[in-house]
């Protein structure tokens, strides 16, 4: 068990989380939050909690410490992901569980929408550092019709799935908390259940696979390829391979 930063409404906190920081849902479906290291628990609905840029969970015994320290402070940073400078989306990154496998591959999407509903295309790059013989990178830009963002969003980490072995660990890069809580965080689909239910089979298939949330629109150039890729596929209506 961990605890990594959060912004509650504004306010800094810790949520109990695992190693990689996805939250811990009770039963309840809400996770714990501390407002302070070593102060009481509360109980917060994980959809009214934001990313803080690059936060890095931290263990109990890492957190106890800073308790006993004397320090009693909020979380280091109040900054929300989505406003985070462009070095501190790609430090990011790093944290992800299977990020440093030197097998590992690394999957970045995004999903774009024409007005919501609207055309959607969806970008992936796949790069695959340990490719044989020699480091691959692989792009694709897929128009997929009318729908929205959401859909959009969804439907490229399926499709870049759909493509990969099924025997290294995979990390998976987006800008979508929305996708990035179905798949990793436990949320509830109240709408698309049969897109995220089909994700969820196919996410069985690996043994390893990590979510990493970058911040939209920051200058992570993988990220930004993606958006560049994704609405090229909505502009020309049709399907390209790199």
């Amino acid at each position: 068990m961990a605890w990594v930063e959060k912004l509650l409404r504004g306010t800094r906190v810790w949520m109990q989380s695992d190693e990689i920081g996805n939250p811990l849902l009770g039963a309840d479906e809400r996770v714990e939050i501390l407002y302070k290291p070593g102060g009481k628990p509360y109980r917060a609905s994980v959809h009214n909690l934001a990313s803080v840029a690059d936060a890095v969970p931290v263990t109990d015994d890492a957190l106890a410490a800073r308790s006993a320290a004397g320090d009693e402070k909020a979380p280091r940073t109040a900054t929300p992901t989505h406003k985070s400078k462009p070095a501190a989306a790609a430090r990011k990154s790093t944290h992800a569980k299977h990020a440093n496998a030197a097998d590992a591959i690394h999957v970045y999407t995004d999903g774009a929408c024409t007005g919501n509903p609207g055309p959607m295309g969806i970008g992936i790059v796949v790069v695959d550092a340990a490719g044989t013989p020699k480091p691959t990178k692989r792009e694709l830009s897929q128009y997929l019709g009318r729908g929205t963002n959401n859909i959009a969003e969804l439907t490229a980490i399926e499709v870049a799935l759909q493509s990969l072995g099924r025997d290294r660990p995979v990390v998976v890069y987006s800008d979508s908390s929305y996708a990035i809580g179905l798949l990793a965080s436990g949320w509830r689909a109240r709408a698309n259940q049969e897109l995220v239910a089909r994700l969820r089979s196919l996410l069985q298939e690996f043994p390893q696979v990590s979510f990493v949330k970058v911040a939209g629109h920051s200058g992570h150039p993988e990220n930004e390829r993606c958006d560049e890729l994704a609405r090229t596929a909505i502009a020309k209506r049709s399907p390209t391979r790199q």
